[in-house]
């Protein structure tokens, strides 16, 4: 029986979220995380919803949503610095992957 090449426990994570097509739902999850982290308002946040790039959040107070507003880009920027940093995110994902859009609602 041949040997096969050692791998790292992180190679070996990736793998299996890969095989066994759970890195979509992790990436999802890793999304949310770094939405609270980069934007602060978390306990003000209702819904989040990601799909193909598109980051839904509604948020209970419209004066936090008008203040998110002006910082849509910055905050779309701090999310995906977020994400590169994660060992765990896989950004080839296409239905999880980094975040292009975010909509405040």
């Amino acid at each position: 029986m041949p040997r096969k090449t050692a791998l790292s426990v992180g190679d070996a994570i990736k793998d299996f979220l890969k095989q066994y097509k759970l890195a979509s739902g992790l990436n999802t999850q890793l999304v949310f995380k770094a939405w609270d982290d980069a934007s602060g308002a978390g306990k003000y946040t209702l819904k989040k919803y990601f799909r193909e790039g598109r980051l839904y959040i509604t948020l209970s107070s419209s004066v936090v949503r008008s203040q998110l507003n002006f910082q849509k880009d910055i905050l779309k920027d701090k999310i995906n610095e977020i994400l590169a940093t994660d060992d765990l995110f896989t950004g080839d994902n296409t239905s999880g992957g980094y975040v292009k859009e975010l909509i405040l609602k």
